[in-house]
């Protein structure tokens, strides 16, 4: 598919992934639509798409609102990149899990269905519905056995997709995202990983903190590359499959991590620590992701070294950070109101 002069629906288009989807999807020449209600918490940020306010047309109202028909009734393509991340805010408060990831997954879609039939619909899952692996790395035919509502509800809104598309009413496809890392991550908001908390405390001067024995691995994903992922899931004629997991190019023990990126910040050497209770309740262990199939089938793979990516990722916020991080609380609370 030719991007070019296409009308592209991106949904949490001002957030970490879709903005840099966006920019990457203008660069390309297509005409984009993004809809984002910058719910409280999901990381939503006008500042992502500085500089294209007049290219792209941002719609403030939820997937699951009325108001989302006309838009979704003329996209030829849809990105569908809206939700909550957080593990812990799942947790906390599993009813806005559940709206913000599965009720207004479900309205998005059945209106996707009915103004839109058979149109190419890209989701972005996660790695967290398989929960502890039984085996690594980690391939599609993993069991399904998440450890918190944040993967339930994402498990199920995959499901709608797929289901939908079994039924010839949409043509979609799942991409399962290990931790992905990279520029215009929200750096403000608690409880959103242990990237957005390095990346703050690394732009702070503040030693990173590693919980447990530090050898739980992750192969950690550069945004450029999940970005790419998309673009090939949405532009393979005739998917061969309806889902596949996407993960980095190498797999890295935390205390790996968190060495190469107190090196490129300037700071101490990690120091290791005990777990907090709520997330240690909910921790995986280790991670490394099965990208085979995808690879072998639509002919993606990672590109982006771990430290070349961190590199990059730092100097961009080292451009900006003000507009990311207010440095007189760098350490944001993990709470959130309730809101939906």
């Amino acid at each position: 598919m030719q991007f070019r002069r296409c009308r592209v629906l991106v949904t949490g288009g001002l957030g970490f992934i879709g903005s840099n989807l966006v920019r990457r999807l203008t660069a390309e020449g297509a005409e984009v639509t993004v809809i984002d209600p910058l719910v409280t918490g999901c990381g939503g940020k006008p500042f992502n798409l500085e500089g294209l306010e007049r290219q792209v047309e941002v719609a403030s109202c939820s997937i699951g609102d009325a108001a989302i028909a006309p838009l979704v009734e003329r996209a030829e393509l849809v990105f569908n990149l809206a939700g909550e991340i957080s593990h812990i805010h799942s947790m906390l408060f599993p009813e806005r899990d559940l709206e913000i990831n599965t009720l207004s997954q479900l309205r998005f879609l059945e209106v996707c269905a009915r103004l839109n039939r058979g149109v190419r619909i890209v989701y972005a899952g996660t790695r967290q519905i398989y929960g502890v692996p039984e085996y690594l790395p980690v391939d599609e035919k993993h069991p399904v056995n998440p450890v918190d509502f944040n993967g339930v509800h994402k498990y199920a809104a995959a499901q709608y997709h797929q289901m939908l598309s079994r039924m010839g009413r949409i043509d979609a496809v799942v991409l399962r995202l290990t931790n992905v890392y990279g520029p215009r991550m929200a750096l403000d908001i608690p409880c959103q990983g242990f990237f957005s908390t390095y990346l703050r405390k690394a732009l702070t001067g503040q030693t990173l903190d590693v919980f447990g024995d530090g050898e739980q691995v992750r192969d950690p994903l550069f945004v450029d590359d999940a970005v790419e992922a998309m673009l090939t899931a949405a532009s393979t004629p005739g998917l061969p499959s309806r889902g596949y997991n996407v993960g980095g190019p190498e797999a890295l023990s935390l205390n790996r991590i968190a060495a190469i990126v107190s090196e490129l910040a300037g700071l101490a050497p990690p120091r290791r620590g005990e777990f907090p209770a709520d997330r240690k309740a909910i921790d995986i262990g280790g991670y490394r992701t099965d990208s085979r199939k995808i690879e072998a089938e639509l002919g993606w793979r990672p590109r982006t070294p771990f430290a070349e990516g961190m590199a990059r990722t730092l100097d961009y916020y080292r451009e900006c950070l003000p507009s990311y991080l207010d440095p007189a609380t760098p350490n944001p609370p993990c709470k959130l109101a309730h809101s939906s």
